[in-house]
């Protein structure tokens, strides 16, 4: 699965990790992030992420 960078801040979305804290279980592809859902650490939308290479 691909990793996903935050733009604003560097906060790496990993898949195999989630994002527990905010209800995102492990093994969820970025892409299937509700729409609404924003960066843990500063809060900017899904917009302003780009996979990594």
């Amino acid at each position: 699965m691909e990793k996903w960078e935050c733009t604003a801040c560097g906060y790496i979305y990993d898949p195999e990790i989630g994002d527990p804290g905010n209800g995102i279980p492990a093994g969820t592809p970025f892409e299937e992030l509700p729409d609404d859902w924003t960066c843990p650490q500063c809060g900017v939308g899904k917009e302003f992420f780009q996979k990594m290479d």
